[in-house]
Formats: C-alpha cells, sequence, structure tokens
C-alpha cells in the first residue's frame, strides 16, 4: 500500500516519529502536549507565532517557567519584541529543533495555534529562501500607500499571474512575491510546493463546543487583565516597543493600545479582545477543518485526555487507526 505522499507502509514505518497538536486558542493544547512530554519521553516544540517575543508574555498565555522546566520546550522566546519571523526562518529554527530532539531518542512534539507554521512543518512546504529586501519593500509600501493595492496586483499578474490570483488581496503578501520576483528574477509560485516530511506523523486536533470556548477565551482574557497585562503592554511601549511591531499587533495588546492612549475605556478594551479572540478561533477553526489527517479530541467530553494519551500510544506501535471524524 502507498501513503498519499507516495511513500509505502515500509518506507513510513521506518521514518522517526511527530507528533503534532493543534487547536484554537483556550482549547487546552499546552496542557495536553506536556502531558504527552511527561509520558513518551518527549519535548515540545513551539508552533505559535506569539510565543516567539521575548518579554510578550501575559497576553499570548505562554507555558509558565515551572512547565517549561518540567518539560523543555524548544523556540520560545527567541526574537526579541520588536523583531520578525519569516515563515522560511520558522521552518528551518522548527526542523533544526525537531532534528535535535530526535538525535538524543526522545519524541518531539509540534503545540500551537498558527496553522501557517505547522502546516509548513507538517505538509513539507517549500518556501522560497529569498532574505527581505528593506529597500525595495519600503519602495512598494510606499507606491501601496499612494496608488493603493491593484497597480500592484496588476504588476504582479504581468510576472507571476499564479501569486497574483492567490494573494490579490493581501497587500503583504502581493509585495512580498514581487520583492522575490525582482530580488530573485523566479516568480514566487515556481518556487513554492510541497514535499513529503521526512517524519511519520500524527495530528492531533482539539476542540470544545463554540459557546463553551467563547467562554473558556473569555475566562482567559480576565485572568490575563487581573495577572498584570495592562501593566505588560505598557512597559512594552515605554521599552521603545513600537505600537506597529508584530509583538504588539498581537490579540490582546493591539486592543489595549487606545485605552493606554486615553481613546478608550478598559472595559471597551477587554471588550474587543473578547470580540477579536472570538473571531480569530473561528479562525483557526476554518483552517483546520480543512485538514483530513486530523485526529479530533472534544475537550469537554469525559476521559478525552485518556484517549489522546491512548491514540499516541497506539501511533508509536505501529498500530493506528483510521482519523476521527471533524468536529461539529
Amino acid at each position: 500500500m502507498t501513503s498519499a505522499n507516495n511513500q509505502t507502509a515500509p518506507e513510513m514505518a521506518a521514518l522517526p516519529p511527530l507528533v503534532a497538536v493543534g487547536g484554537p486558542t483556550a482549547v487546552g493544547k499546552t496542557a495536553l502536549g506536556i502531558a504527552l512530554a511527561l509520558r513518551f519521553g518527549g519535548e515540545v516544540v513551539n508552533v505559535d507565532s506569539r510565543y516567539l517575543s521575548r518579554g510578550v508574555d501575559i497576553g499570548v498565555a505562554k507555558p509558565t517557567a515551572d512547565e517549561r522546566r518540567g518539560v523543555p520546550h524548544h523556540l520560545i522566546d527567541i526574537i526579541p519584541p520588536d523583531g520578525e519571523m519569516s515563515l522560511a526562518r520558522f521552518q528551518d529554527l522548527a526542523l533544526a529543533a525537531i532534528g535535535d530532539i530526535h538525535g538524543r531518542n526522545r519524541l518531539p512534539i509540534l503545540v500551537g495555534g498558527t496553522p501557517l507554521y505547522m502546516n509548513a512543518i507538517v505538509e513539507g512546504w517549500r518556501i522560497p529562501r529569498v532574505p527581505p529586501n528593506p529597500a525595495l519593500r519600503a519602495r512598494l509600501e510606499r507606491e501601496l500607500e499612494e496608488q493603493g493595492l491593484e497597480p500592484l496586483v496588476e504588476r504582479l499578474r504581468a510576472v507571476d499571474p499564479a501569486a497574483a490570483a492567490r494573494s490579490e488581496r493581501n497587500a503583504r503578501r502581493v509585495i512580498r512575491a514581487l520583492e522575490i520576483f525582482e530580488t530573485s528574477g523566479v516568480p514566487m509560485s515556481a518556487q513554492e510546493g510541497k514535499s513529503p516530511p521526512p517524519f511519520r506523523i500524527l495530528e492531533l486536533a482539539l476542540t470544545m463546543p463554540r459557546e463553551a470556548l467563547y467562554r473558556a477565551v473569555d475566562a482567559r482574557v480576565a485572568d490575563q487583565i487581573a495577572a498584570g497585562l495592562v501593566d505588560e503592554t505598557r512597559g512594552l511601549l515605554a521599552a521603545g516597543v513600537p505600537e506597529r511591531s508584530a509583538a504588539m499587533a498581537s490579540l490582546g495588546y493591539r486592543q489595549l493600545l487606545p485605552y493606554l492612549n486615553g481613546e478608550q475605556t478598559l472595559a471597551d478594551a477587554i471588550r474587543q479582545i473578547e470580540h477579536d479572540t472570538h473571531r480569530y478561533v473561528r479562525h483557526q477553526m476554518t483552517w483546520l477543518r480543512r485538514n483530513p489527517r486530523l485526529r479530533w479530541f472534544d475537550v469537554s467530553q469525559s476521559g478525552w485526555q485518556e484517549r489522546a494519551l491512548a491514540e499516541v500510544a497506539s501511533f508509536l506501535a505501529g498500530q493506528l487507526r483510521s482519523p476521527i471524524g471533524q468536529p461539529r
């Protein structure tokens, strides 16, 4: 029998194992990743873009210091709060971490809610390795501001129609595609694709009924405010982190800026965090439902974690059943 990535069953069985844990914000991914690591001798590789930045802690619900002492975590706090991370660089760092963990005969466990990052690893995405060109990007951004998006889209259609069709409503992606072409002379679409990843992968996804998930989100927001999220945000600004930085654009931080600038009440800012997080949860679930490989676990049902642990045990023993169905 041949798998979807054209590898035979014996070939797949010979590959080193990799477990991935996905799901929407506030569903309990961190706790499951730690439980799996403790049970199966694993280490967690972060797949949440918001965990990368140092000093951005409360609003993104990073694993606590105690949790990280009990189980090694990789790719957390690796860039400054005003730093940036490209998808290609993240993929390189994650693959290096996975290789290191395998080299010590331990189980790498991907945990996180950034679908783009997760798919880049488990689907073996080929990503253009063209480095950023700040001068070119600044020029394209000025053109965007002065002329609007359509002229840039038309220019992209002339050199890379496939990329233009995928990105025509996303200014950032249009600019990146033009940057790649003008820097390398090769269309971005010609540099992209997928290759079978060198792992045997089990993909788990956590879910719960939507209204229950919204309540969990709102409870987390209340806990974050009580834990000092406002002061953390104020401290980042005082340290010189720009309001337009990637860190300050994270959920929980950008919604506090109008309050800190005297333009809004704290109650209104909290309601905005809740609203925007609900919307992000829906976006995450849309991405996840597109993945037929996922084995779903409803965390509102009793015994779900034991079933997830048993699923991983079966996977590691090479006795896995068919994927468990989609959530409601």
